[in-house]
């Protein structure tokens, strides 16, 4: 009996043991998805940081719900800062313009456009003011043309640079000035703080230039052929399931009202597929405006 007895409690001292032993693995070591790191969302510095935070939170959080894992959404201040960043492969997940795509492209890979106004395209543009005398390219000669974003800015500054390669007139022809984004671009023609001003076609539509400025004051010089817009990426190290789900997850946005939400939020009418190729015509003004080496990685 007595040896009965030191048994059962042998057996009862294991069976503690084993139940603490259970409890301090499970606080040590959570679940597995649990321990996933955090995907990282970057978004280009197009808007100022506030606005651009305010536009794509909610499609964080429905990425996040959609893909059971959390979605951080990181914002830069100006375009130098979101280039570093996009060099040292900070985002899981990015939303730039077509330069940054065709310059980063070793490191991640497109897999969705934006559309805006429903339109798939958008043209580089000049534009000038309706009383300035301006009908032709070649007029602003010695004059000042106000880019939006630095060189990095596809729509706002290579784009409007071909434009002008082809009428004949070089860097050197002309003083560039740069505003912090594109909307601003429009914001200093039209208060006369320069002769033209480049930038996507659809920038005079947007609302945050007409609810600043009368736009009927502003015309378009001229245009570049239309171009596949916005890219979306990801990190071409990540898994080919998670990267599915992504771009899933983002060509259906338009098909709940949930999406729907999410795509208003972020002014955008829809997304879409793309692929490298698509981004073939970009690579052309890239190579013109700053030479062969244009999409190597800088």
């Amino acid at each position: 009996m007595g040896l009965e007895s030191s048994r059962s409690r042998n057996r009862t001292r294991l069976a503690l043991a084993g139940l603490f032993w259970s409890i301090v693995a499970a606080t040590i070591a959570p679940p597995a998805h649990a321990a996933e790191e955090a995907l990282v969302l970057g978004i280009f510095p197009r808007y100022k940081a506030t606005e651009t935070t305010t536009m794509y939170t909610p499609l964080a959080r429905h990425l996040s719900e959609r893909l059971g894992r959390k979605v951080v959404l990181v914002t830069s201040k100006d375009f130098d800062a979101f280039w570093r960043e996009l060099s040292e492969r900070k985002y899981d997940i990015v939303h730039f313009n077509q330069n940054h795509y065709a310059r980063s492209a070793q490191s991640y890979k497109v897999i969705a456009h934006s559309q805006e106004f429903g339109r798939s395209t958008v043209a580089g543009a000049l534009f000038v003011r309706k009383d300035s005398g301006i009908t032709s390219l070649s007029q602003l000669r010695g004059r000042t043309v106000i880019f939006g974003g630095g060189k990095d800015a596809m729509m706002s500054y290579v784009a409007p640079r071909f434009l002008l390669m082809q009428a004949g007139l070089g860097e050197d022809d002309f003083k560039s000035e740069f505003a912090v984004n594109p909307p601003n671009a429009l914001l200093a023609l039209y208060n006369k703080q320069a002769d033209a001003a480049g930038g996507g076609d659809i920038l005079i539509d947007l609302p945050v230039v007409k609810n600043a400025i009368n736009t009927q004051e502003l015309v378009t010089l001229a245009v570049t052929e239309p171009l596949l817009f916005l890219p979306w990426a990801v990190k071409r190290t990540m898994p080919a399931k998670l990267a599915d789900a992504i771009q899933a997850t983002l060509i259906d946005l338009d098909i709940s009202d949930a999406g729907k939400k999410v795509l208003k939020s972020a002014r955008t009418t829809g997304i879409e597929k793309a692929g490298d190729s698509d981004y073939d015509p970009h690579r052309k003004m890239m190579h013109a405006v700053f030479g062969p080496d244009a999409t190597q990685h800088r």
